[in-house]
């Protein structure tokens, strides 16, 4: 019985699957992230951009821009402070973007 229950409170929830079926992401203790083709599980509900980066391994997360990819083909700009909420509906994976000096410079430029 306590297996039981302890598989139960560690189910991991993967946000990619529960948004591309447009359901909401309830909320648990462990999810499962999607960052370029990597999963990863993750053990909080929200995490900020350089977090997420960090994860992922793209380090010094300053060289590096991430988005958040959305079920409805949309992607959004996370910025390194921006804290991003796994449950909230429709998030799908992250995708990450090094930056070179041509694209820092158009970033500066614009």
């Amino acid at each position: 019985m306590n297996d039981q229950s302890q598989n139960q409170d560690e189910e991991i929830i993967d946000i990619e699957e529960y948004s591309k079926k447009k359901q909401d992401v309830p909320k648990n203790k462990k999810y499962q992230i999607r960052i370029d083709k990597t999963k990863y599980v993750v053990h909080v509900s929200h995490m900020k951009g350089r977090e997420i980066l960090t994860l992922a391994g793209k380090t010094p997360v300053e060289q590096f821009r991430l988005y958040q990819k959305f079920n409805h083909g949309q992607s959004e700009d996370i910025g390194y402070d921006q804290m991003v909420d796994f449950t909230n509906p429709g998030v799908e994976r992250f995708m990450t973007i090094p930056l070179d000096q041509t694209e820092g410079a158009l970033i500066h430029a614009a």
